[in-house]
């Protein structure tokens, strides 16, 4: 039987949606609008390799979560890469085809992570910078989803149970967030409904070298 946080974390992941995928006007995915949607269960697809931008690891593209909650993926390695990219030390890169999130550093470096992005008709791109940061968050499911899933906790305390991990780092007004994660075989994958997944380890070593006001880059 599956534990609470993995109900939790496969059914809204803690990420809310600003928008629909299938809307007709552009996507602002920072307009901070309320959600009816989170990490969705897309089951195992396969995928086909992209060559990453910047530190020249492929990630793969297409892929959804693991079928089975007993699969195990290799741990993705936190490293320091080349990164050529025209972007000031202190900004955060997001690759969603590549599945990788690059901290800038200086000298012509970055520090490369592995992390899970919205699932297909999820991805989005823009420009933001992080508005809050926070240690152990605490989770209130916004109305929509309590209307939509009435057996969900109404507050959820920070905590290892907890969906959005050790760490989050809050982008703009918006609900979107990079956060850890207590299933860490995700990482890597497209599950989530366009929050940026990473590792409880990861998470909180980006945390400690983040600066409230930095720039991110998310792009497709």
């Amino acid at each position: 039987m599956k534990s609470l946080a993995s109900v939790l974390a496969g059914a809204i992941g803690a990420c809310l949606l600003a928008t629909t995928a299938a809307q007709a006007v552009p996507y602002d995915p920072f307009a901070g609008n309320d959600a009816d949607d989170y990490y969705a269960e897309d089951g195992g697809q396969g995928g086909w390799p992209v060559q990453g931008p910047y530190g020249g690891q492929s990630g793969y593209y297409g892929q959804g979560q693991q079928a089975s909650p007993q699969a195990q993926v290799a741990p993705i390695p936190r490293e320091v890469v080349a990164f050529d990219g025209n972007y000031a030390p202190g900004t955060i890169v997001v690759s969603t085809a590549e599945r990788r999130l690059y901290f800038v550093m200086p000298g012509g470096r970055a520090m490369r992570y592995g992390v899970g992005v919205g699932r297909p008709g999820f991805t989005w791109s823009g420009v933001n910078k992080i508005t809050a940061k926070k240690e152990w968050p605490s989770w209130t499911p916004p109305k929509a989803m309590l209307a939509r899933r009435p057996d969900l906790p109404r507050y959820m305390a920070g905590g290892i149970e907890n969906p959005l991990g050790a760490r989050a780092m809050y982008i703009g007004n918006s609900e979107y967030r990079i956060h850890g994660s207590n299933e860490p075989d995700t990482i890597g994958q497209a599950v989530s409904s366009g929050c940026i997944r990473m590792t409880n380890d990861d998470v909180t070593d980006l945390y400690e070298r983040v600066r409230i006001g930095a720039k991110v880059v998310v792009l497709n």
